[in-house]
Parts: structure tokens; sequence; C-alpha cells
């Protein structure tokens, strides 16, 4: 300072502020990132050019100017609308001028005030201002005491947070006892933001001022607790690390010193009581012995030692040998799955015989037993039942969309994350070598670059493979010929074909109308009422005939899925309405069925209201059952073409091919004139194009749809037909009887026709279906006609020989 040219520093003397006269025309300096409350000491650098005028100007005058702050720090430039118009009259104390042109000034805060108007602009801002004066002599009631303790006590406890606390703190704050000179005081100290510290400037009244700065400092005192909380859980937390550290190694070497086991020498040994205890095969117990050694060499934080005590886990938690005794009782097994599933006689006898040979012959490899059938028709649940009558563990897995064959067989160790495929975690579950494992939508398996699940399926469910079945992880046969594997399918076409030839396939059709409305009663409404929480099964009954209803009306599938939710929503609603006070009993007909389910959602295809011309019904078979498929056929003028639509495959539109070749030929042999088809286009149509169709077996239907649109004769509404023709009308056997028999029920319809070497499969259709539907069987084509065709509603089409005849009169004339 002594070096410093007298022109460049200018001292001032501090004067006491109750002798000086502030004037209220004062030169503006605009501040960026502060506000000066009165009373505030503050050293401020000045840079922009305006701002050093300002700041001479008042030094050359009294030494007071209106310091005031930025709203928005980021103009270099503000303007008069850029700048809040409440600030402090300030006196410049001390002033140092240094050598890059700017000026460094230490000013006070004398008393706030507001501008009244801008009286400079251009060389640097004068504003006129109005002095804020404070009410004098505020009561200091209880309130205001306990406000400005509160305040003094959590001032305190921030600095204590921040390690800034002294006793000279304690001293400054009680020797204050202006409610507005402590708000300020406080608030100068705080770390707010512009906005919050311009809002407590502006307020006056000074109890106001006292009430906000409470507020804010009450958030910073929790801000700073939690500061202070998160600096300390991290140090303790390091601290803790290097104290566990050090204990570790000390009781490391007083357990050397002592000969004890060490924490890693436990784990060792706890790892050779499992192995032990799991009784492995000779080539398991090796490996695991092995691994175990590498273990005891590894240090116990490095990475390599993580996999192989994951592979140890694995190694011993595996059921080796475990196995659960069977307790095979066949009258017991018999009223378990007659409890649980109703009807289904031949499954149910299938897998009676299967325990029967279990009993006299526990060490047969049994065959792997595959469900097929549509969905909602008891696969999954006759596993289970197995499950309980062999009183085995049941396994149950999913291998619906399942694309990588390590899902079956396992990734290799040498993989991050690697772990067994499904079927030992499978057996790890269920902690038993002999489950009934359940592998369901075993159709539904894919393959990509992956490898193809599938083949490695192989393996598992092959007898004479299984015994020793691999899985990558472990790298050890595992034996899985006393696993009783039951899969389930919807189709199984999609199944490979090595694959569906190691499996014993049983087909579930589905449920008759009287056997839904049995299980129904029996089994879904009972199981339903227990779970929306009736107390009584008297609470809520539904009658046969809105039974009946539901099952026709609501739901069209081969199963009871849906039959079951529509039970559940009746159930829900009447639920509701016990919860709303109601009493009940409830009793659901078919009268007030609507009210629970709305408006019934199938209905009998309009279509068939009455025998139609050109309108035939057959029958096909699809992933969820049975269903009757309309064949239309419309005759129109045309050059001889054939169209076919309703999205139909290549085997279907073979089909269609041959049976307009058979109509061409029967139609000449009963006198239609053979070039009726010449000036004739054919359009065979079958509904819901949006559902891709294939399959030989509504050859006959098409044909019949055929001649009766150019005989004029209508097919029999009641008849349903299936079978696939052939060009000398032969009609050959079809697949899936049953499934289209239920089809046919569910239509309404009364007489099916079939090919007569379908006859024998008769015995296997149901007595109730039998009792309902009247079966044909038929060799020929003309058999078919006779039976489907009504008496003649016109004449037969002869667009061909009318337009000769017409082109002849023409001619003549």
């Amino acid at each position: 300072m002594a070096e410093t040219d007298k022109d460049d520093l200018i001292s001032v003397i501090e004067e006491d502020a109750g002798d000086l006269q502030m004037p209220t025309t004062l030169p503006l300096l605009p501040v960026r990132d502060v506000v000066i409350f009165t009373d505030m000491l503050l050293p401020l650098f000045v840079g922009r050019e305006k701002s050093v005028r300002a700041v001479e100007a008042a030094v050359s005058k009294d030494r007071f100017l209106f310091v005031a702050t930025q709203k928005d720090p980021a103009i270099e430039n503000p303007k008069e609308g850029d700048i809040y118009r409440v600030g402090t009259i300030s006196r410049i104390l001390r002033i140092l001028k240094l050598p890059d042109g700017r000026v460094k000034a230490l000013v006070q805060g004398f008393a706030k005030a507001r501008i009244l108007r801008y009286l400079q602009k251009r060389t640097y801002f004068r504003v006129s201002v109005e002095i804020l004066e404070e009410p004098e002599n505020v009561e200091a009631d209880l309130e205001i005491e306990a406000l400005m303790r509160n305040i003094r006590e959590n001032s305190e406890k921030i600095l204590a947070l921040r390690g800034e606390f002294s006793g000279d703190v304690t001293s400054i704050l009680e020797s204050i006892d202006e409610p507005g000179k402590l708000a300020d005081l406080v608030a100068s100290n705080l770390r707010l933001k512009i906005e919050e510290a311009q809002q407590i400037i502006e307020l006056v009244n000074p109890v106001d001022r006292l009430h906000k700065v409470h507020e804010l400092l009450s958030r910073e005192v929790e801000l700073s607790a939690m500061q202070a909380k998160i600096q300390s859980d991290v140090k303790d937390e390091i601290s803790k690390s290097q104290r566990d550290y050090f204990l570790r190694e000390q009781m490391r070497a007083i357990h050397k010193e002592l000969g004890e086991l060490d924490e890693k020498g436990q784990e060792i040994e706890e790892y050779q009581r499992r192995i032990k205890r799991a009784r492995m095969p000779k080539e398991a117990l090796e490996e695991a012995r092995k691994q175990l050694r590498r273990l005891e060499q590894m240090h116990p934080d490095a990475a390599e030692s993580s996999v192989v005590r994951t592979y140890l886990d694995w190694l011993t938690d595996l059921p080796w040998q475990k196995a659960t005794k069977d307790v095979i009782d066949i009258k017991k097994a018999k009223e378990i799955l007659d409890r649980d599933h109703f009807g289904l006689d031949k499954i149910k006898d299938r897998i009676l015989e299967y325990l029967s040979v279990r009993k006299l012959n526990p060490k047969i490899k049994g065959s792997i037993l595959c469900f097929v059938g549509p969905p909602g028709v008891g696969k999954t649940s006759l596993g289970k039942a197995i499950a309980r009558a062999m009183q085995r563990k049941f396994v149950r897995i999913s291998l619906g969309g399942i694309r990588d064959e390590a899902e079956i067989r396992g990734h290799r160790r040498t993989y991050i994350g690697a772990m067994p495929g499904r079927i030992l975690q499978g057996l790890k579950t269920a902690g038993s070598s002999n489950p009934v494992f359940m592998m369901d939508e075993i159709d539904k398996l894919g393959a990509d670059f992956r490898g193809d699940p599938s083949s490695a399926l192989l393996e598992a469910l092959d007898p004479e493979q299984n015994v020793e079945f691999s899985d990558h992880y472990l790298n050890l046969p595992f034996d899985l010929s006393q696993v009783m594997f039951v899969l389930t399918a919807n189709v199984t076409d999609t199944i490979p074909s090595a694959l569906l030839d190691r499996m014993e396939v049983i087909n579930l059709s589905g449920y008759t109308e009287d056997e839904k409305r049995s299980i129904a009663e029996k089994y879904l409404l009972p199981r339903q009422l227990k779970e929306n929480g009736f107390k009584r099964n008297n609470q809520l009954t539904i009658s046969p005939q809105a039974m009946t209803a539901m099952i026709n009306e609501y739901t069209s599938e081969a199963g009871l899925r849906n039959l079951e939710r529509e039970i559940a929503t009746v159930c829900r609603k009447v639920a509701r309405r016990i919860a709303e006070g109601e009493k009940g009993p409830f009793n659901i007909t078919r009268g007030n069925l609507e009210k629970y389910l709305g408006v019934p959602k199938f209905y009998p295809e309009l279509d068939q209201e009455a025998s139609q011309v050109g309108l035939s019904t057959g029958l096909a078979w699809t992933q969820a059952g049975g269903e009757v498929l309309y064949v239309e056929a419309s005759l129109m003028r045309g050059k001889g073409e054939l169209i076919i639509t309703g999205q139909i495959g290549e085997v279907m539109q073979e089909s269609a091919r041959a049976a307009l070749s058979y109509a061409r030929s029967y139609l000449d042999k009963v006198g239609v004139k053979a070039n009726t088809f010449e000036n004739l286009d054919i359009h065979l149509h079958v509904p819901a194009g949006a559902i891709p169709k294939d399959g030989p077996s509504a050859g006959i239907a098409m044909a019949t749809a055929l001649i009766s649109a150019v005989t004029q004769r209508p097919v029999d509404k009641d008849v349903a037909m299936t079978g696939e023709i052939t060009l000398r009308g032969r009609v050959l056997p079809i697949g899936g009887l049953k499934e289209k028999s239920l089809g046919a029920l569910r239509a309404g319809i009364k007489t099916v026709i079939i090919p007569a070497k379908n006859n024998r499969e008769l015995v296997e259709i149901p007595a109730a279906i039998k009792r309902k539907l009247k079966f044909v069987t038929v060799q020929n084509m003309d058999e078919v006609l006779d039976i489907a065709l009504q008496a003649p509603i016109g004449k037969a089409v002869t667009f061909g020989v009318a337009s000769k005849r017409r082109k002849a009169v023409k001619k003549s004339s």
C-alpha cells in the first residue's frame, strides 16, 4: 500500500452515520450477483465503464451512491427495465484503482430506497430515489421475541454444521435487539438466491422481514444438516472400511498364531460338508473336490473366486440322489383324477395305465406323455393331478417363445452370468430327482442363430439318452431317467418329427355343452365364489338356463377359460352389490343375465337362418378346436374364370379346382349343357377373410356349393360336411373328427356328413354328441348331394345356352 501512487489510492475517513445527510439524487451502481442490505460492508470490483464513472461521480461529491441489483446477471449493459427498483443507499468507505482500469470499492449500506425516476442514462446512471422509512417503536411481543430467538439459534446451528461457529457470533447476535436489523444481518450472511434476497429487501415492515428470514433460515438449516450428514456418512464409510480391513488382518494373524481356522478356512470346511452331504456320483465328486482345491488357493477377493463359489453351490444343491418315494394307489389316483377333472375318460384311463405299470415295475423307462388340445381344456391341471396321484413334486416351465439353446442346455461357464438350463433349474427348485416335470407350449419353440432348443430337448426327453444328460454349465452327466416328463401343445404340426417321435400324443378335443355346464357347476363356480370372497355358496346361484346361455352366447371355445372369466365377471358384480349393502341371496337367471354380462357376444350365423342356394357348411379344425366353415358360390356372366377369395392356402385352392372339375362332369351327366361354364365366372368365397385357412377337407363343401349354385337347389342349413374330394367324386377320410363334431354341435348343426372310412372313429365320439348329432357316412359325392341338396327353387343356370339362342335370333332377323 505504501508503494501505491497517491493519485491511485483515496482513503475515506469513516464518519458516524447519524451525522450524515443522505441525498435523494444519486449515481446508480448496478451489481450482478449480490443484494446489499443496510449496515452491510461489502467490497465491490467495478469494471464496466458506466459503473466506474458512477463511482467516480460519487467520490467527487459526497461518496454516496445507490446500489441496485440486476435482474439478469448475464446482461453486460443493463437498461432501466433490467434493474430492480428497490436497492440500498450506500457510502464508499475506501476505493482502490487497479492497473487494468477496474476499481475496487468498499461500500457500506445505509438505508433502503426505491428509484422514482432516471435522471441521467448516457455516461452513467443518475437516479432520484425515495428513502423507505421503517416503522419506529415496533413492540417486541412474545411472537417477535420467539422469532428472534429461533433465528439466533438457527444461525448458530448453520455455522456449527459448516464448522464456522465461534463465541463472537453469539455475542453479535445477542447484541441486536431490533427485528429489522437482525433480519438484515442474518439475510446478508445466508447463501440466498438473488430473487429471495430481493424479496427480503423489498419488505419494509421489519416483522414481515423477520418472518421471511425465519422461513428461509429453517430451510437452510435442513439443507445444511443433510449436507453434513452426507459428508459424515461418506467419512464413516471410508473409515469403517479401513477399520474393518485392519481388524480383519489382525484377526487373520491371531487365528494363524493360535492355529485356528480363519473365515476362508470355515468356508472351505462348509463346502466339504456340503459335498459329502450331496452324495454325488464319482465323476461329479471329483470335479467338486478339484474346484474346491482351486478355491482354497485363491485370494478371497479374486474375481474368479465368485465364479467357483457359484459353481460349487450348484453342484452341492442339485438333487443327485434325492428322490421322493412313489406311493401309487390306483383307486386313490382315480379318485384324484375324477375329483379334479370331469369327463376325459380316455385320458384318465391312459394315465392310470401308466401308473399301474410304474407300480408293477418301478424301474421301467416310462413314455413321455404329450397332451395336445385347444387352450383351456385342462392340459396343465392334468399334469398336477398326476403329481398328486404319485405324491411327487411338480415342476412347470413354459417353452413358448424360447429361441436360445442355452435355455435348455445352459451357458458355458466362460460367459458372464452363466447358469444351468431350465431343466436343472427346475430340479433344483423341486429338490427332487424324480418330479413330474411339465413343459408347456412345446409347439411354440423357436430357433435362430443361437441354436435350436427343440434339438436340445431330444437328449433330455429320449429315455435312451437322458441317463447322461449333459448341461453346458455343469459339464457333467446328470441322470434324468427318473423324471416323468409331461408336455403340452395346441397342435402337433410345428413340433419337429424327431421330437414328436419320442412322445405319446394324447388328444384332448374339448367339451360338449353338457360337459361344460357340469364342469362350471361343480368346479368353476365354487372356485370363483371362494376367490371373490363369498362366505356361502348359496349367496350366489346361477340357473342351468343362464349357464347354458353363458356357454352358447358369451363364449365360443373348445375349452373353459373364457367361461370361467364370464363366471368371474358375474361374481365380481354381485360382490360389489354385497359390499354396497345389499343382502341377497342373488340368483342369476336367463332373464337377468344381460344385466351382468351385457349383450351376447356370439350369435348364430345370420346366413344360416334359412337354407340358401350356393351356401354350404363345412367343418374345420383350428388350434382353438373345431369350427364351422361356410363356403359361398356365386355365378356371373364372364369368361369362364374361377375366383377364390377368403385368404385360403394352396391345398384348399387345389380342392376348389378339383371340386370345379367334378361339378362340371356331374352337371354334364344330369343334363346341364357342357358349355354352361364357358360364359360364366365362378366366385368361391370363404367368409372371415382375415383368418388364414387351409386343408383338403373342405373339398365336398366346395363342390356342393358349386352344384347348388348351378342347379338352384338350396343346401340344407342343418347339414354340415367334411371330406376331401377327388376328380372321380370319391370322398376321402379326414382328421380331427371329434373336434369338428364339437364345432358342429356349438353351431347348432343337426346332421354331419363324414367319409365312410372315418366310420370307425365314431366309437370315440362321446354319447352326448351322438344323441344330438346325426352322423351320415358317404363314399362319393352323389350320396353327399342326395343328403345335402333340397328341391330346386328355380331353373338351372344356362347362361351359355341362352346367350347363343339370342345371337341366333338376332342373326336371323
